[in-house]
């Protein structure tokens, strides 16, 4: 699994979940309970995360739609 976007905002969270469940990809967010730990507070960002096999058609896919400047950059070989 790699790591696709970083952020505490749940609405982009969710519109990035949709978009890539559009194109049949699953996406699976880490951290998402972290707010029982944390007093939902939102100190703790929720990581986007998708199979390594398709982190880089995810991450098109999120680019075409306006958001890259959210999608991690850190694209490996």
């Amino acid at each position: 699994m790699r790591e696709l976007i970083l952020t505490n905002d749940l609405v982009l969270m969710s519109y990035a979940e949709a978009l890539l469940a559009d194109q049949g990809i699953e996406a699976v967010v880490f951290d998402r309970n972290m707010s029982l730990m944390e007093g939902s507070i939102g100190a703790f960002p929720r990581r986007l995360v998708v199979a390594d096999d398709v982190w880089y058609r995810a991450s098109r896919i999120l680019k075409d739609a306006g958001l890259g400047e959210w999608v991690v950059g850190h694209e490996r070989a």
